[in-house]
């Protein structure tokens, strides 16, 4: 097997829909062997099948301990070791304004966002890369933790929080040889996406088109990112070739955001 990624074995978490099957797919024809994992298992079986022959698929919530750690231990059995990890598993939560916020969308959005990313490094950590001294794991945030969004506290807080995640996590793991980095998407081009437009033209009466328009007007390139346009990132981060960088969060985005 040839690719930037041959040889090397990754987890992508929250792999039934969006962006994960993407990933699996992006990092399946780089070289890797992949362990695709969700709650809905017939949706992640269909993402590990279309990914291809590197690809295997398991239903796990990431948010139980028993559970990820089985799926750490599987991707184990399966392919003696895990390189990558990536922490894509996410919830955007329902819509409300503070004074209205509850615990019931406050605290599942960060066991999912936040919790979860938590678990899944622990357990990596654990059963493989401290051992061999080697590995990196991705987080993926959203430009929402940089701009807060309005309704979406419990979402934005998440987001947030997983920068300073995966600066801290970069510090301890780093003298083992292991790197931590954190993407930071914009909009992404997927039915969540699409989802938003919709609900928000018809709160305010307008064509989707509109909403859409607005939501880019101080974005530089007036375009939203597309789901490979976020893998290849991660591939570039999960490759060789960035040896160097850790401990960075970096946006894509069409410059909906610039750092400096």
């Amino acid at each position: 097997m040839t690719g930037r990624l041959a040889g090397k074995v990754a987890i992508v978490t929250g792999a039934s829909t969006g962006l994960g099957p993407v990933l699996g797919s992006v990092l399946v024809r780089e070289g890797a062997r992949v362990l695709l994992a969700a709650r809905r298992e017939e949706l992640v079986r269909e993402a590990a099948a279309a990914a291809g022959s590197g690809a295997i698929a398991m239903r796990a919530d990431v948010t139980d301990e028993q559970d990820v750690a089985a799926m750490v231990a599987h991707a184990v059995d399966e392919f003696g070791q895990v390189d990558i990890l990536c922490n894509n598993a996410a919830a955007p939560g329902q819509d409300r304004w503070i004074w209205e916020q509850t615990l019931e969308n406050w605290n599942p959005t960060i066991a999912i966002d936040v919790t979860a990313a938590m678990l899944c490094t622990r357990e990596v950590l654990n059963q493989s890369m401290l051992k061999r001294r080697s590995g990196v794991i991705l987080n993926f945030s959203s430009t929402a933790g940089y701009h807060g969004i309005v309704r979406k506290t419990h979402y934005v807080t998440a987001k947030a929080s997983l920068r300073a995640f995966t600066k801290t996590v970069a510090l301890e793991v780093g003298p083992h040889g292991i790197r931590c980095n954190c993407i930071v998407p914009g909009a992404i081009d997927t039915d969540l996406y699409r989802n938003w437009l919709q609900r928000t033209a018809n709160e305010q009466s307008v064509e989707v088109e509109t909403v859409r328009a607005k939501s880019l007007k101080d974005v530089a390139l007036r375009d939203i990112s597309s789901p490979d346009d976020v893998a290849n990132l991660a591939l570039f981060l999960a490759s060789d070739e960035s040896r160097t960088i850790t401990g960075q969060s970096i946006p894509v985005d069409a410059r909906g955001y610039m750092q400096g």
